[in-house]
């Protein structure tokens, strides 16, 4: 055995009993379902515990051995590995509590380990102390389990509705412990504990700590005990103990003695109802159905023995301990036996019924009623247990009906003492000695039984025989809700005792005779009956004419006496002034008269408050005016307790508003408070002085309290404005005042002769104050200073009352300072835990101070703002900064510490607690108070902790519960309840705004995090770890994972779903802040594996409470979000993975362990396995699920019916209330709303209006109730946006932050294929709401970029592998699907949602792209295919999707083409760039053109064209340094991007300038604001976004030539048109190209300006150009030659730079500016650089080939020089750059031909060699070593680091994107070098054999031609004169030598040597045979040739 020993850390003693219990507590008291089963099972384990009731397992020496050894051998613990060494201080410890409790050395050791773990449960306690808590909660749970069990039998007294296998299932087990002797050993047990006797023992060994741990304990042993004998109780309620139980309990009750004040305590209360409940045959009356079966099992009926034995032991004389006691209980059985007399079966028991008369006659001689009232209704529990007060009702009823002769008996002794008395009173003798005072006993003990009705049963109505019938069933006074045939027998007897005993009273009875009737009278009905008893018993006017009086006990009666009374009293009114008012005359009235006259006042107060009509009824007899009467008697000198008895009957006549006003004129008018002085009068009188002089000597202030209710009360039912008016300033100023500074002030300094009453004076007058204050709202009037005429003088008015009670807690006034020391009084006395007189009415005062505080915090803002506006000269401060004042008492700055305190007291006090942490909300909006808060709360350690618990307690409370509807606080246990959730709610609300606020604040305080140190550096633990204590956040967690572990999940959401929604906001505001982020994070994912476990139960479906739930899911998934991008972003695949694959999964998921162990394994699988899927078992994904769980119908409450008030009005009036609330979301004010709509109502006049009042109000309420439902519409669709904008987070978080390697792009696809399907069919049902619409474009905007991306990199990955399947794994079908509904889904937004359309055409162009063929190679081989084959080859999947998706949408037909153009040409900024990219997008791909058709026929391109003019000024302002803004840039960029589509047609391009493009250009001023590069290069943007005013030019300049050079492309056919209007915008910008073709230096972008340029000038500008358009006149004709001619010589100029002086440098320079991205650059100014010069040679061709077509009439370009230009070796570069002008002013060489001709045929073949390398690489990517594959990626990632994070396959990829980029680079490289070579041949060979053929050689020696005019050949100038005229020929001609022409030709010969002529054959041979003219290049190598070689002479 010793080696099985293991210790369980849950500690046997404690861990198991509490699951039991809670297994009980939950199947039979909370009825949760499927909890029979588990009942059982705990039952049949726990069954010893039970049996051997709270034995403890004994003590071994093994076990001793066993503990000893765990020091240094260790100890084996259930669940753990291995054994743990303990330290030798907790075993000392186990055996310290071994002996304390005598139980068994491993049981001790449980304990304490598991007070260790427990600990942060109960800060500031030793693991000994908890211990000590657990082993009693441990028994607790025993006995309230064994107590539960007992209460679900089923039996005679009352039902729990449980289920009837539960029901039998705990009677089965609870009747096989009785049989095993339960009885006995409750009995035992009851008798043995007791909390002194544990105490001494706890106290010999320390075991008891601080005040609150001993209350604790003395709790748990007390509710043991009282758990222990209500079993018993229960048991005796349901079913009868057996005969030995019966006699064992009574034997116990003969031991019994009573407590101090004579009273049972509640424990011997339950065991005496127990017994009572055993006699009790009472139930054989009720007629229920199963009667016959418990009478079956009555042994009082069954077995003579039991009767027999209880007889013979209640008959016994052996007197108990207590004689009442045993008189009871005789009194019972005598009861039982008449009742068992008068049954059939009570016949063979005749020998013991006989004798109930003379155990009655025993029972009265014992005083049994006496003791009744003194030793049962004086205990506290009894009024608690409704079957105690049912069981001795049917006592007393019993013996009243039972035994008329009995009661007769009692009267006739009544009257005969009555006599006696009466005659040694007449003879002054000695009273008799044998009075006995039974009937009165009796009379008292009813009057007492029925006043106290915590139930609302009303028992006292048996007493009443309905004599007239009432109208409303609930009147009837029948018994059982029987109808009102006849009344039972029973209820006749006793209203017959009622009257009977009324009838000739003798004085002794009459006051015992009031107090009854008073408790009879005590409930609505029975206080009717009352009322008519005493009407009737008066006698009639007729009699009193007679002279015959009625009955003593009448209101004709009492208010005669009263008259009479007051009539003899006023006679006497002393004279205020004399001296002798100090000792009024003594006759008047005697004390017995006094305790008549109280008893009465007592008996019509409690028949007022409960009746209205007899309220009504008295108060308006004409004869006996009570309230006169009464106001008349306070005036007279009566004792203050007769005063006090007058004023709170007026209080019961003040509940009616109507008697209420009146009674406010008849107070001030009897001057009770003196308000208004007489001029000679020196002292106060009235009720000041009583309370000053006479209560204050007695110590005793009863008429100052009565005064207060009676105040309290009138000013609930209404407030007099105009109170005293005419004597004085009206107002109920002075009564404020006097409360406040003579009784409110001075209270705690006053004398008490009883304790309690000090408290009761507080609690009363604050009472008035708090009401006072909570109907007060402040007013603009109460600010202004009003004067009312007095006495013919102006005195300033009163304000109201509540004004001025605000204006004093806003002030350091004495008022505000005794509220604040009376709070700290409290929690002072709260924290001793021990009794205290008043202790209730402590409570209740400090309750009252805390609302008062909280009202002032509420109110204070708008009283100050509206003191503000109003500049009057009150000076006030805000509340909570007066809180931070100095308390005088501790003269510390503690007044909010006490208040939080009060937290830590939520236990017993919630209702304080719940204002606490009201107030404590309040205070903390305001973030400089948070930080000085902390400060106060963290200064002194032990409040400190005493916070925090008190924090912690309130959030961990198990009994709070989410109320539904504030109305139902019937049951006190559920108000309480919905307190503490209310507390939670502002616990959490506190937290979460203390959140937003700067650190530190009390929310990180309170949740554990560091606020001495910076926040992030916090480590979160378990509490207990390190020390850690426990925590809000740890609070809020177990709240939130209770129930995480079951399918059904988390408890708390389904429970209380507003808070479980506030819990989950806390915890993502903690994700979410940068500071508390990662502490939060890493604690929630390890210790508590938090988001898994609460995703998985996704979505909370809350059929009640639909808002909350999804509040609840938002916050969890933006939570979720977060951790994903955290764990992706630190790497933690796992931790994502598993995320990941719950979000997105549709297989069924096995379920998780609950414990994280055996997950690994089991993870690595399902990572690979999560995508196998078989269709056979599908789920839905989880996110779907989430998604289906937001409705997006929404109900619109219909428009307002209204009858009397306007709907406009009425709409304005709520627009007004309307405000926006914490959550953020605008409702409506409903409490204002009905103020203003009620004054409304109240403010109209005259009778039709008042008539009318009913309907206008029933009005008001249907307004009313219309603005709620439009409040839960509001918040119903917030909520819905905030789910979904959640819901779309998360997902696209899933597919943008999470690896892409986590999801695979098949299943990827599918995943976003089905989001988008399920988006669109909700979005575009019916009823979706539209305020959805935009975050579900966002989310489609999103998605469709995903898959098009997914798509686009699966075929990338794909390529060279030719997937059978078609396109990609997301099948062709599912793209059209989603095509048509996002087609659907813009055309359903209709006009108004123009930004909302903007994401869908985002999403239309992603998803047009995936079917855009990806860039490919150009090998350079496909032109030798013959065409034949390019024609037949079969459709690729991307043109067949293309063409399927052109059919989609052009089936949408205009509809569609109407809203994307009208979107085109107006709106928003981005929309408009989206619908201009979506036709652009559409055009390219119609080959119909059926868009283009429309476009144009429409107008909408016309419109398109117009807006360029407009955009003009906008583009001009983009040039200035700072511009505005971007946006015209970027729309006038969309624009030109469209219209060169749209010019890429012949069509398109012929409409363009049909509408006017090129003039519309021609206007646009902003071409010519060319910006200065130098000036501008200081301003760059820093973050580089913002271009350059040079960069931002060419934006605009370079998009305009483009599109030109389209359009000359397009209308090549018919040419001239086009050429003609864009040489004019050349012509009319012509200054602004001069410049630019300048350019002094060449970058990237001037290049770029450059190549455009030339290209439209060589298309545009022929010689011809302007003959051709006719409308020219002769002078403009002049000026446009002239810069035409301009245009051609600065062509040539730029070409010598460009293929000579400057191009080596310039490639230098890109790769010395740009060092990162130099490769890229270098190809980029490459290729503009060769096409600049392709560009100008081909212009040189055009401009040659149309001067002439023979070679002699030709033009020369070039002079005749063979020298190339200098600089190739680098030697004279600078000289070119120096000298610019040099260049331009002279003709370039020849040589620069020859020059261009060489480096381009190098070029040519170095460009060959890369592109074939490249080729070669991408064929062979897969072998490229890393260093390689590494390099070509970094062309296309920024920075160093980029490459070294990309996964492999994306390495691949962007290594086979960079080579693809390479190789058609290279191809257009060749492109342009063999074209340069061919021109360059062709322009060399024209000049040479002009030169060498034609050209005549001029005379050296003809002095007109200079040296300097030698190269002038025929330049550019006259080049076009000399075309038109024939004799200029020889001019041009005369200017060459033959030198020149020698020097030529052999420079030619040497440069265009062998070499070269091969080279140029090899390059036609690689390239031109495939690509252009064949045998071109050859055929001009011939001729040039033979031009060069030397003539054979």
């Amino acid at each position: 055995m010793a080696s099985q020993m293991a210790v369980n850390s849950g500690a046997s003693l404690w861990g198991p009993l509490k699951e039991l219990w809670e297994t009980v507590d939950g199947a039979v008291l909370r009825r949760q379902p499927e909890s029979v089963h588990l009942l059982d099972l705990q039952l049949k384990k726990h069954k010893p515990h039970f049996l051997s009731l709270f034995k403890n397992p004994p003590k071994s020496a093994e076990q001793r051995e066993k503990v000893r050894k765990a020091s240094t051998e260790g100890i084996a613990i259930q669940g753990q590995q291995g054994s743990r060494l303990l330290p030798e201080q907790l075993l000392t410890e186990a055996f310290i509590l071994s002996d304390l409790f005598d139980i068994g050395e491993l049981s001790a050791l449980e304990l304490l380990l598991a007070g260790e773990h427990q600990q942060p449960h109960f800060p500031g306690l030793t693991r000994g102390l908890v211990a000590v808590l657990l082993y009693w909660d441990g028994k607790l749970c025993v006995a309230n389990s064994l107590r539960t069990l007992i209460q679900s039998r089923h039996g005679k007294t009352f039902t729990l509705d449980l289920s009837g296998e539960l029901v039998a299932l705990t009677t089965r087990f609870t009747d096989e412990l009785m049989s095993q002797g339960l009885t006995k050993h409750i009995l035992t047990l009851v008798s043995e504990i007791s909390v002194t006797r544990e105490f001494e023992r706890l106290q010999k060994e320390r075991g008891l700590g601080n005040e609150k741990h001993r209350k604790e304990v003395s709790d748990l042993i007390k509710e043991c005990r009282q758990a222990l004998a209500d079993s018993l109780f229960s048991w005796a309620c349901q079913s009868p103990l057996s005969k030995d139980d019966t006699l064992a309990l009574i034997s116990h009750l003969e031991t019994v003695t009573a407590q101090a004040d004579g009273s049972l305590d509640s424990v011997n209360l339950a065991l005496v109802m127990a017994l009572l409940y055993c006699l009790d045959v009472s139930f054989v009356e009720q007629g229920t159905e199963d009667r016959e079966d418990l009478l079956q099992a009555l042994p009082l009926l069954t077995e003579r023995q039991y009767v027999s034995a209880v007889h013979n032991r209640l008959m016994d004389g052996q007197l108990w301990k207590l004689p009442g006691l045993q008189a009871v209980c005789r009194l019972a059985w005598a009861m039982s036996l008449r009742v068992l007399s008068q049954l059939p079966q009570g016949a063979a028991l005749v020998e013991f019924t006989e004798a109930d008369e003379a155990l009655a006659d025993q029972a009265i001689l014992g005083d049994v009623f006496l003791f009744m009232k003194e030793g049962i209704l004086g205990c506290e529990s009894f009024a608690q247990e409704e079957f105690y007060i049912r069981r001795l009702h049917s006592l007393i009823t019993d013996f009243l009906a039972l035994m008329p002769m009995k009661v007769k008996q009692l009267r006739n002794r009544a009257d005969e003492d009555a006599r006696l008395v009466h005659m040694s009173l007449q003879m002054d003798s000695e009273l008799p000695s044998s009075l006995r005072k039974d009937l009165d006993h009796l009379m008292i003990l009813i009057g007492e039984f029925y006043n106290k009705d915590t139930f609302g049963l009303e028992l006292g109505l048996e007493f009443w025989c309905p004599t007239e019938s009432l109208q409303h069933t609930s009147l009837q006074g029948s018994y059982l809700g029987m109808a009102l045939q006849r009344p039972p027998h029973k209820q006749v007897v006793l209203s017959k005792f009622v009257r009977q005993m009324g009838d000739l009273l003798p004085s002794t009875l009459y006051i015992s005779y009031l107090r009854m009737l008073k408790g009879l009278a005590n409930g609505p009905q029975c206080a009717h009956y009352c009322f008519s008893l005493l009407k009737t018993n008066g006698a009639t006017h007729s009699d009193n004419i007679q002279g015959v009086s009625g009955s003593p006990v009448s209101w004709e009666h009492f208010f005669h006496s009263l008259m009479l009374y007051h009539e003899n009293l006023r006679r006497d009114l002393p004279n205020p002034d004399a001296a002798h008012y100090r000792h009024p005359p003594l006759r008047g009235i005697t004390l017995r008269e006094l305790e008549g006259l109280t008893s009465f006042l007592q008996l019509l107060t409690t028949i007022i408050t409960w009746s209205e009509n007899a309220r009504l009824a008295l108060c308006e007899h004409p004869q006996w005016t009570p309230v006169v009467v009464m106001l008349g008697l306070l005036q007279c000198s009566v004792p203050p307790v007769l005063k006090a008895e007058i004023l709170h009957c007026l209080a019961g006549f003040g509940k009616s508003p109507e008697i209420a006003a009146s009674l406010w004129q008849s107070l001030e008018y009897t001057q009770i408070l003196q308000t208004v002085r007489a001029p000679g009068q020196r002292q106060a009188a009235g009720i000041e002085v009583e309370l000053n002089e006479i209560e204050s000597s007695c110590e005793e202030y009863p008429l100052t309290r009565s005064f207060c209710h009676l105040i309290s009360t009138l000013v609930e039912s209404s407030l007099p404005v105009n109170l005293g008016a005419g004597l004085r300033v009206p107002g109920f100023q002075p009564y404020l005042n006097f409360l406040r500074e003579s009784v409110f002030l001075p209270f705690p300094t006053r004398a008490y002769r009883r304790p309690a009453e000090k408290w009761e004076v507080a609690d009363s007058v604050l009472e008035v104050f708090h009401k006072l204050l909570r109907d007060y709202e402040p007013q603009p009037s109460d600010f202004v200073q009003e004067l009312v005429e007095l006495q013919g003088e102006q005195v300033p008015a009163y304000k109201p009352p509540g004004h001025s009670i605000m204006f004093h807690l806003l002030n350091d006034s004495p008022m505000l300072g005794l509220c604040l020391s009376l709070l700290e009084e409290g929690v002072r006395q709260l924290d001793t835990y021990a009794p205290l007189p008043g202790k209730v009415h402590l409570e209740s005062a400090v309750l009252h101070c805390l609302r008062l505080l909280d009202l002032t915090l509420q109110k204070e803002v708008v009283f100050m703002d509206l003191l503000r506006e109003s500049q009057a000269s009150l000076l006030v401060s805000p509340l909570e900064q007066l809180l931070q004042g100095v308390s005088s008492q501790t003269r510390r700055a503690d007044h909010i510490v006490n208040i939080a305190r009060y937290l830590y007291h939520s236990s017993s006090n919630p209702e304080a607690a719940f204002q606490s942490a009201k107030i404590l909300r309040r205070i903390s909006n305001y973030p400089n108070i948070q930080i000085r808060l902390v400060g106060d709360f963290t200064h002194d350690q032990a409040v400190s902790n005493k916070l925090m618990a008190g924090f912690v307690e309130c959030l961990d409370n198990e009994e709070a519960e989410e109320g539904t509807e504030k109305g139902d606080d019937s049951d006190s246990r559920k108000k309480v309840a919905r307190i503490r959730h209310e507390t939670q709610i502002h616990i959490l609300n506190l937290l979460i705004t203390s959140l937003e606020l700067k650190t530190p604040n009390l929310a990180l305080y309170f949740l554990g995090y560091e606020v001495k140190k910076a926040v992030s550096s916090t480590n979160l633990q378990d509490p207990g770890v390190l020390g850690c204590p426990r925590s809000c956040l740890h609070a809020i967690l177990s709240l939130l994972q209770r129930g995480t572990e079951k399918r059904s999940g988390p408890v708390l959401t389904q429970q209380a779903p507003h808070l479980a929604e506030l819990c989950y906001q806390v915890i993502y505001q903690l994700c979410a802040c940068p500071d508390t982020s990662g502490p939060t994070m890493r604690y929630l994912r390890t210790s508590q594996d938090f988001l898994f476990s609460h995703l998985r139960h996704l979505p909370f479906i809350l059929l009640s409470n639909q808002i909350a739930a999804l509040s609840q899911m938002s916050w969890l998934m933006k939570t979720a979000a977060i951790e994903l991008r955290v764990t992706s972003l630190n790497r933690q695949r796992s931790h994502t993975q598993r995320l990941v694959s719950l979000l997105l999964d549709d297989q069924p998921h096995t379920q998780h362990t609950v414990d994280g162990e055996s997950g690994m394994e089991e993870e690595t699988r399902s990572v690979s396995g999560f995508l196998h899927f078989d269709t056979a078992s599908k789920v839905r994904r989880k996110l779907l699920s989430v998604l289906d769980a937001i409705e997006f119908s929404q109900d619109i409450p219909e428009l307002l019916q209204l009858d009397f008030f306007e709907r406009t009005q009425i709409e304005q009036v709520i627009s007004n209330c309307e405000h926006v609330n914490e959550q953020g979301h605008t409702v409506c004010n409903v409490k204002l709303l009905h103020r203003v709509l009620v004054a409304e109502v109240n403010a109209l006049q005259g009778m039709a209006a008042i008539g009318q009042r009913p309907l206008l109000m029933e009005e008001v309420n249907s307004i009313l109730q219309q603005v709620v439902e439009r409040n839960r519409v509001r918040r119903s669709l917030s909520a819905k946006r905030h789910a979904l904008q959640s819901w779309r987070s998360l997902v696209e978080t899933l597919l943008t932050a999470c690896p892409a390697d986590l999801i695979p792009a098949d299943e990827r696809q599918l995943i976003i294929r089905d989001l988008l399907l399920d988006l669109h069919d909700k979005v575009l049902s019916e009823d979706a709401a539209g305020e959805l619409m935009p975050i579900v474009a966002g989310a489609v905007f999103t998605l469709t970029a995903q898959l098009s991306q997914s798509v686009l990199s699966e075929q990338q990955q794909g390529v060279g592998l030719e997937t059978s399947s078609g396109f990609a794994s997301i099948a062709n079908s599912a793209l059209h699907l989603i095509l048509r509904k996002l087609l659907d889904f813009i055309l359903s937004t209709g006009g108004g949602y123009q930004r909302l359309r903007a994401h869908l055409y985002g999403s239309l162009l992603y998803y047009l792209q995936i079917a855009q063929k990806p860039e490919e190679p150009d090998t350079l081989q496909t032109a030798g295919k013959a065409m034949w084959e390019r024609l037949t080859a079969p459709e690729d999947d991307f043109s067949k999707l293309q063409r399927e998706n052109l059919a989609i949408i052009e089936s949408y037909g205009n509809a569609l083409m109407e809203v994307v153009c009208r979107d085109a040409c107006d709106g928003h900024e981005i929309s408009r760039m989206l619908a201009l990219a979506v036709l652009d997008r559409i055009l390219s791909i119609d080959r119909q053109n059926q868009w283009l058709v429309y476009v144009c026929n429409s107008g909408y391109l016309r419109s398109v064209v117009e807006s360029l003019r407009q955009d003009d000024v906008a583009l001009q302002s983009l040039l200035t340094p700072q511009p505005p803004l971007l946006k015209p840039l970027y729309i006038y960029e969309s624009k030109m991007a469209l219209l060169t589509r749209v010019a890429k047609t012949s069509q398109g391009a012929a409409e363009l300038l049909r509408c006017g493009l090129v003039a519309q250009l021609m206007e646009c001023q902003v071409f010519d604001m060319v910006p200065d590069s130098d000036a501008h290069s200081m301003m760059r943007d820093p973050s580089g976004f913002i271009p350059s005013p040079l960069d931002r030019y060419r934006q605009i300049l370079l998009p305009t030539l483009k599109l030109f050079q389209v359009i000359l492309t397009s209308t090549a056919m018919n040419h001239q048109q086009g050429a003609a209007q864009v040489l004019q915008w050349l012509i009319v910008h012509a200054d602004t190209i001069e410049s630019l073709l300048r350019c002094q230096e060449l970058s990237m972008g001037a290049l770029q300006e450059l190549s455009l340029l030339t290209g439209i000038i060589s298309k545009t500008a022929p010689p011809g150009a302007l003959e051709l358009s006719g409308e020219v006149n002769s002078a403009a004709l002049m000026e446009f030659q002239g810069h035409i001619n301009r245009f051609q010589r600065l062509c040539l100029s730029l070409l010598s730079r460009l293929a000579g002086s400057e191009r080596e440098r310039l490639l230098k320079q890109a790769e010395i500016t740009t060092p990162g991205e130099s490769a890229e650059r270098r190809e980029e100014m490459a290729v503009a650089m060769q096409q600049v010069c392709a560009n100008i040679m081909e212009y040189c061709q055009t401009l040659l080939l149309q001067s002439s077509a023979q070679a002699q009439f030709s033009i020369c370009l070039f002079s005749p020089s063979g020298s190339e230009p200098a600089g190739r070796d680098g030697g004279r570069t600078d000289l070119s750059s120096t000298l610019p002008l040099m260049a331009y002013s002279r003709a370039p060489s020849l040589g620069l031909v020859l020059f261009l001709l060489k480096t381009s045929t190098a070029d040519f073949f170095r460009f060959h060699q890369s592109h074939r390398q490249s080729l070669g690489k991408l064929q062979n990517l897969d072998q490229l070593p890393p260093e390689e594959l590494k390099e070509l990626c970094q062309g296309l990632v920024s920075g160093p680091v980029g490459v070294e994070k990309i996964s492999s396959i994306q390495r691949n990829l962007l290594a086979k994107r960079r080579l693809v980029q390479l190789i058609n680079n290279r191809a257009k490289l060749l492109a342009l070098c063999s074209y340069v070579i061919e021109t360059c041949l062709f322009v060399l060979w024209r000049h040479l054999e002009y030169y060498l053929l034609h050209c005549t050689p001029t005379n050296p020696k003809n002095p007109l031609l200079a040296g300097a005019s030698l190269y002038k050949s025929r330049l550019m100038d006259d080049s076009f004169g000399a075309m038109q005229t024939s004799g200029a020929h020889g001019l041009g001609l005369s200017r060459v030598s033959q030198q020149d022409l020698d020097l030529l030709k052999s420079d030619m010969a040497a440069g265009f040597g062998e070499a070269l002529q091969r080279k140029l054959l090899e390059v036609e041979g690689l390239y031109s045979q495939v690509r252009s003219r064949y045998t071109f290049i050859q055929a001009l190598v011939r001729r040039i040739r033979g031009l060069l070689q030397p003539h054979k002479s």
